[in-house]
């Protein structure tokens, strides 16, 4: 006898994921320029220059009991749209708190202007694709 579901999503066995841990990850992207003046003169990086810039977020935790997930992704990629939106087309050297811009001095400056909007942030990644350069901040 073939057994008939009414709904799909509430009528059938659920896979538990209550307990478990998970690391949730989503990424947004920015143009940004920055010069670096601690390099000697003639240094390609002392010069301004541009680059494509990718972020990424990690949001690690349980599941609650009586939860489906970790974080709302809306939530983490509302708050990586709007930290990359501070960044975008700008001078990096001119972004109040930033300092030399690195990529390491980018990963701290992110995850500060994230963890008031994002919970169980675990690592903040910058990226330059087309360097196939990446640096991550574990927290």
């Amino acid at each position: 006898m073939e057994t008939k579901l009414t709904d799909a999503q509430t009528d059938r066995h659920a896979v538990s994921v209550a307990g478990r841990t998970f690391a949730l990850t989503a990424s947004a992207g920015f143009e940004a320029a920055h010069f670096l003046n601690s390099k000697p003169e003639g240094h390609a990086y002392r010069g301004v220059h541009g680059h494509s810039f990718r972020i990424e977020a990690t949001v690690s935790g349980r599941v609650a009991d009586g939860e489906a997930w970790v974080e709302d992704f809306a939530v983490l990629k509302s708050a990586l749209a709007d930290v990359a939106a501070l960044l975008d087309h700008k001078l990096l050297n001119d972004v109040p708190g930033l300092g030399a811009p690195t990529l390491e001095r980018l990963c701290v400056w992110i995850a500060a202007a994230l963890s008031p909007r994002v919970n169980g942030l675990a690592r903040i990644a910058v990226c330059r694709p087309s360097l196939d350069e990446r640096c991550e901040l574990i927290l």
